[in-house]
């Protein structure tokens, strides 16, 4: 197979050897037959290695027959090797999430069986805490309760050979997952955090921003306020740029990270660094939400949701038009943004 025609957890194979090996972790993941899993897992870049098998057997080494009788109560698994400088665990939870039916129990396409269970094992405990908090993010999504597992790995045991990278082999082989979200996965890839020193920027005093700010954006960044939805300046905008706290001018997101959620206001998967965010719980209006704020500004900008596309980690940082301002991708090196410029395609 010629470096042009190979997966990207072929590629990654190819060049793990000059890869630093602490950077590999191991995670299992179970979402019905195995033959779809492990083919969708392996076209996410960043995923090194991948192998069917079945997880948490009652029995050593079980066969595939055996396992398809239920007394085993292993799940058809996939072990999933994965470059964390690549991709981070939670992306791969969301992308993970994205092929099942989280609310199924024992069932995903036409296959049944608790061996057809869902289920994500770790091997330490922070994939316990990171798999735990995007099982509840999800959780927001759905009605019914969610029915996939977290536990700790206890055993993991390889599938017969012609399971392994079965759809490789028989191209049009039964799958349930859907053939359109192979690409999605070949698409992703992780962005790095951009580094925004937060000495660059200072807040203003009140009596400047007072004089400095229109009506509506004290009320938005300074007082918690809300701007109408669809009625605001940037909701619809599309042109390329990056998004800077009106306050301060601190970097907070590009157009690269922006989305239509129909929501009314701008939508961004992520901000340009985790860093340039501070997160907050608000219980304000009779509901339980999570507030975004600036780092350097303090400004209020909006609240961030799990409802995002699952392609690009799962978020919705829905955000007030009133506390940004834009700064269109020809205008960025002048006004001192020239290092971002990257960040924006």
């Amino acid at each position: 197979m010629t470096a042009s025609c190979a997966t990207p957890a072929e590629k990654n194979r190819q060049t793990m050897d000059n890869d630093n090996i602490n950077n590999i972790e191991t995670i299992y993941f179970a979402g019905g037959c195995f033959w779809g899993t492990e083919h969708f897992i392996k076209q996410i870049d960043g995923v090194v290695d991948t192998e069917a098998g079945y997880a948490n057997s009652l029995i050593p080494d079980p066969t595939y027959s055996e396992v398809c009788t239920g007394q085993t109560m292993a799940a058809e698994g996939v072990k999933v090797e994965y470059d964390t400088t690549r991709i981070d665990l939670p992306s791969l939870i969301q992308l993970y999430l994205m092929t099942i039916d989280p609310t199924s129990v024992n069932r995903q396409g036409n296959d049944r069986g608790t061996q057809y269970r869902t289920g994500i094992y770790y091997t330490n405990p922070r994939q316990q805490q990171t798999a735990l908090a995007e099982i509840a993010k999800e959780a927001q999504l759905h009605r019914l309760p969610i029915a996939v597992e977290v536990k700790e790995l206890q055993n993991f045991y390889p599938a017969e050979e012609y399971h392994q990278d079965y759809l490789d082999k028989n191209p049009g082989g039964y799958c349930h997952i859907d053939p359109r979200l192979f690409e999605v996965a070949r698409r992703v890839t992780k962005r790095p955090q951009a580094h925004v020193d937060p000495s660059a920027y200072s807040r203003p005093d009140d009596a400047r921003l007072r004089s400095e700010l229109t009506a509506e954006q004290y009320a938005v960044t300074q007082q918690n306020a809300t701007e109408a939805p669809f009625r605001n300046e940037y909701f619809d905008n599309h042109e390329k740029g990056i998004y800077v706290d009106v306050t301060t001018g601190e970097p907070l997101f590009v157009s690269t990270d922006k989305f239509d959620s129909g929501c009314g206001w701008p939508s961004f998967s992520r901000p340009v660094s985790d860093k340039v965010i501070v997160e907050k719980r608000d219980l304000s209006h009779g509901m339980d939400r999570t507030e975004v704020r600036s780092r350097v500004g303090d400004s209020h900008l909006g609240h961030v949701f799990p409802d995002g596309p699952k392609e690009r980690g799962g978020l919705r940082y829905c955000i007030n038009s009133a506390s940004l301002r834009f700064i269109p991708l020809n205008r960025m090196a002048a006004e001192g943004y020239g290092q971002y410029i990257p960040l924006v395609r």
